[in-house]
């Protein structure tokens, strides 16, 4: 059976993890390959993508796929980050911690 407090600490988490939701979708990052730019939010969705003129037709879909590659992780990155610092704020064990653990 789940505790009173227990259940006051999963609704926190869940709380927190619908603030943190709401904050990632804020958070733009971009990346760019010989004229094509991709800009995606930390949530990893896409916001957009700009194609320059100059950008060769036959190489637009290498571009274009180094560039959301290079973008969405970077987003991964940011809310890994974002996650870390929740996580700590919480007293929950973070990457870094947990590496210590082991030795």
């Amino acid at each position: 059976m789940v505790s009173l407090s227990q259940a006051r600490d999963m609704f926190k988490l869940q709380k927190q993890a619908k603030k943190m939701k709401k904050e990632l979708k804020k958070i733009q990052v971009e990346a760019e390959a010989q004229g094509v730019k991709v800009v995606v939010n930390a949530e990893q969705e896409i916001i957009s993508i700009t194609i320059g003129d100059e950008v060769p037709r036959e190489k637009i879909p290498e571009l274009l796929k180094d560039a959301l590659n290079r973008a969405l992780n970077k987003a991964q990155v940011v809310a890994s980050e974002k996650m870390q610092g929740i996580m700590g704020d919480m007293g929950m064990p973070t990457e870094a911690g947990m590496r210590g653990m082991g030795e």
